[in-house]
C-alpha cells in the first residue's frame, strides 16, 4: 500500500474493548485520511497489483462529490484536518478538468456543511506517466502532495510495472518525475520490494541519489486481493530481505541528509521518543475512509474496499448516497469485521514483543495471509516491523558499545 501510516501512540497498552453506542462511537476516528478512487482503471498492468478491475474504465461521477463530503463533514468522526488522497487505479487517468471541478465542489461543500475549522488537504499517488505541465499547474494551484510509484532503476522497475501490452514503464515515470522537478514540486516515491530487488540495495540507493529522489518509502510485495502469492512469502527469503534492508540502512546512515526512508524514520521516532503504539490507522475504525467510483465506502485498510472475501463477503459498509458513516457501525457486517479486527489486535498486544512498535498491524495482511483478522503474526509483520526493528536496535547497541 502507498500510504504512510499515521499512528496513535502511548507509553503502555492493554486489551481494548468497544461498543457502538453514541458514546462508543466517540472513540472511533478521528478521520485522518479520505481515500477517493476516481477510477478503477489503470494504464499499467503491474503483476503484483491487488486490484481486480484495473482494466475497466469506470469513473466517479462528479455528482458524487457533494454527498461524499456532506457525509464526511457532518460525521461525528470529522474532528481534525483531513487529507484527501486520490488513489487507485491510476488517478490521473480521469484528467485535469475532473479535478478542477471536483475541488470546486469540495470547496462548495465546505461552505454548506463544514461547521468545524478543520482544513482539507489534497494528495495523489500516481505512476507518474501522465504528469505534464497541466498536471504540475494543478498540483501547485491546489497545493497537492504528490507521491510517485517507482521501484528503482529500469532493470528492476520494468520487470513488474508494465503496460497492458507488456512494455516497461520506467521511461514514462521518469519523464513525469522530471516534470515535477522542473516545476520544483516536492514529491516522495514508493518502491515495491519484490524478490527481484533483494540483491540490488546499492543500485537502488544510487539510482535515487543520482536522480535527486530524496524521500523514499518501501512497500513490500504483498499477498493481497487478486495477487494471490507474493514472491517474498517464503521462509528462506527473510535473510535476503534483512540483508537488503540492512545494506540500505548502512548506505543511508553513511550519507546523512541525502535520503530519508519512511520505514526507518517512523521506527526511529518511536524508539528515540519512547512512544509505543496501541493501534494503527488501518485497524481502528474511521481513521481512514475509502470511497470508490460508485460512492461505496469502507474503513480500515484502503485495499479492502475493492475486493471480496470468503469469510466477510465484500468490505463495502455503505454508500454515501444513502448511508451515513456512523449508521453503518450498527450493521452486522461492520461488527463482525471490527470484532475480529480488535480480537487480532488484542492477541498481538498479549503475544508479540514488537507490539508497541507495530500497533497490531494491518488487517488486510492478516486476512490475505491467514483468512481472518483475528490472528497475529504475518510475513508483513516480519518484514515491515520485526526485521527493521532488529536492524535499528542492533545498530544502536553497536554504537553504544563502540562510540566513535
Amino acid at each position: 500500500m502507498a500510504i504512510a501510516p499515521r499512528t496513535e501512540t502511548t507509553n503502555h497498552w492493554a486489551t481494548q474493548s468497544w461498543n457502538c453506542s453514541p458514546e462508543g462511537l466517540e472513540t472511533f476516528g478521528p478521520i485522518n485520511l479520505v481515500v477517493l478512487q476516481p477510477t478503477s482503471y489503470c494504464n499499467l498492468n503491474c503483476d503484483y497489483c491487488y486490484l481486480p478491475d484495473r482494466h475497466l474504465k469506470n469513473q466517479m461521477s462528479l455528482d458524487l462529490i457533494e454527498p461524499i463530503f456532506r457525509q464526511i463533514f457532518t460525521s461525528p468522526f470529522f474532528r481534525k484536518d483531513i487529507t484527501v488522497c486520490w488513489h487507485a487505479g491510476e488517478p490521473l487517468a480521469v484528467g485535469v478538468d475532473f479535478y478542477e471541478q471536483a475541488i470546486a465542489q469540495i470547496h462548495q461543500a465546505e461552505v454548506e456543511y463544514k461547521e468545524q475549522p478543520y482544513a482539507v488537504h489534497h494528495s495523489v499517488q500516481t505512476n507518474g506517466i501522465l504528469i505534464n505541465q497541466a498536471w504540475c499547474d494543478l498540483f501547485q494551484r491546489h497545493n497537492f502532495h504528490v507521491g510517485v510509484s517507482i521501484d528503482g532503476p529500469a532493470f528492476i522497475h520494468d520487470l513488474h510495472r508494465q503496460t497492458p501490452t507488456g512494455k516497461g514503464s520506467h521511461q514514462g515515470t521518469m519523464a513525469g518525475i522530471a516534470q515535477l522537478q522542473k516545476n520544483q514540486i516536492p514529491f516522495n516515491v514508493i518502491a515495491v520490494i519484490s524478490q527481484d530487488s533483494l540483491d540490488y540495495a546499492d543500485e537502488i540507493f544510487n539510482f535515487f541519489v543520482e536522480h535527486g529522489i530524496r524521500d523514499v518509502g518501501f512497500n513490500m510485495e504483498e499477498t493481497e486481493g487478486v495477487h494471490s502469492q507474493s514472491s517474498l512469502d517464503h521462509a528462506d527469503i527473510e535473510e535476503r530481505y534483512r540483508a537488503f534492508m540492512e545494506r540500505f540502512w548502512q548506505l543511508t546512515l553513511a550519507s546523512p541528509g541525502v535520503i530519508q526512508v519512511r520505514e526507518f524514520e517512523i521506527l526511529c521516532r518511536l524508539i528515540y521518543h519512547g512512544d509505543r503504539l496501541t493501534q494503527t490507522d488501518m485497524n481502528h475504525p474511521f481513521v481512514i475512509v475509502s470511497i470508490d467510483h460508485q460512492g461505496n465506502f469502507s474503513t480500515f485498510d484502503p485495499e479492502l474496499l475493492a475486493v471480496s472475501s470468503d469469510r466477510y463477503g465484500d468490505f463495502t459498509l455503505g454508500n454515501v448516497q444513502r448511508d451515513s458513516l456512523a449508521s453503518v457501525c450498527q450493521t452486522e457486517k461492520f461488527q463482525a469485521i471490527y470484532g475480529d479486527m480488535l480480537a487480532g489486535v488484542n492477541q498481538c498486544a498479549r503475544d508479540c514483543q514488537y507490539f508497541g512498535l507495530c500497533g497490531g498491524g494491518a488487517g488486510s495482511n492478516k486476512y490475505w495471509e491467514k483468512g481472518t483478522f483475528a490472528c497475529t503474526e504475518t510475513y508483513a509483520c516480519r518484514y515491515r516491523v520485526q526485521v527493521l526493528t532488529d536492524i535499528v536496535l542492533e545498530h544502536l547497541e553497536n554504537s553504544l558499545a563502540h562510540p566513535s
